[in-house]
């Protein structure tokens, strides 16, 4: 038994399960805009989301010298190291103006880590900016990416999915933030900090409005999709109204991030 706690706990701190997550909305835009699956296209993103948010996660402490290589941490770079040959094998396999525009995403990945700016610190401490950032990458490279490497145009249809999984990221990462709350440094000035729990809940409440109406302004809008939009609201509504500081990471961790891959089987089992 606590073997396999120990291999779950290394899924969820190696980031395989938030990867994962990124790989089915990859998927999902395949199946919208009816592009063939393409593996290096779907796979780089999983494996650069392995990377990208390990060094995220590892590399101020790694800078700052608190870092223990206990077991599972060195488990965690081998398993990043080995993700990154295979994102770099990846990225070599897509068309060239979609490696530009993931060079673009690597810099502000960069941006967000590395203090580049000295005197202010890297984007991620940097107060009520971190959200919109990790909105903007996860969408954009879940959606932008597929879409140029298929030599597809940025349609409304385009921009609306954009937007429709910006609010997506951003209700998923409120609820981490009311989760997180009682760890979060005071300089970070994160919703809950700011409004509080109560109002933040409701806050995530309201934007799942928008996020459900966005899919009636489609060109080709289903009445399947609506169906399971409104499931997909539903459970993001139950985690809302029972997220908590006093919950563990085990609820934001794997419950709230495994949304996007709930959502992608809703449509692979009801479409």
């Amino acid at each position: 038994m606590q073997l396999l706690k120990r291999i779950f706990d290394l899924y969820l701190h190696g980031s395989v399960h938030v990867a994962l997550a990124v790989y089915a909305l990859v998927r999902m835009t395949f199946h919208f805009f009816h592009i063939d699956y393409n593996p290096p296209m779907a796979f780089f993103a999983f494996f650069g989301t392995i990377v990208g948010y390990n060094f995220v996660k590892y590399d101020e402490l790694v800078r700052a010298k608190k870092l223990k290589m206990t077991p599972e941490r060195k488990a965690i770079v081998v398993l990043s190291f080995a993700s990154f040959l295979a994102a770099a094998y990846c990225f070599f396999q897509l068309e060239r103006q979609t490696q530009i525009v993931s060079v673009a995403f690597l810099g502000l990945t960069m941006l967000y880590t590395l203090p580049v700016f000295p005197k202010i610190g890297n984007a991620r401490n940097w107060a009520g900016v971190k959200i919109y950032i990790v909105a903007f990458c996860w969408a954009g490279i879940t959606l932008f990416l597929p879409i140029i490497n298929a030599d597809l145009p940025l349609s409304q249809d385009v921009w609306l999915k954009f937007c429709q999984r910006f609010l997506l990221v951003i209700i998923l990462i409120l609820i981490f933030e009311i989760i997180d709350l009682k760890h979060d440094d005071a300089s970070l000035q994160t919703v809950p900090q700011k409004l509080g729990v109560k109002k933040t809940k409701w806050l995530n409440l309201f934007l799942l409005i928008p996020f459900y109406c966005l899919e009636f302004l489609k060109s080709d809008f289903q009445i399947i999709q609506l169906w399971i939009n409104f499931i997909l609201i539903g459970v993001i509504a139950v985690f809302t109204v029972f997220a908590s500081p006093k919950r563990s990471e085990y609820y934001t961790y794997f419950w709230v991030e495994s949304v996007p891959v709930f959502w992608w089987l809703l449509v692979i089992i009801l479409k």
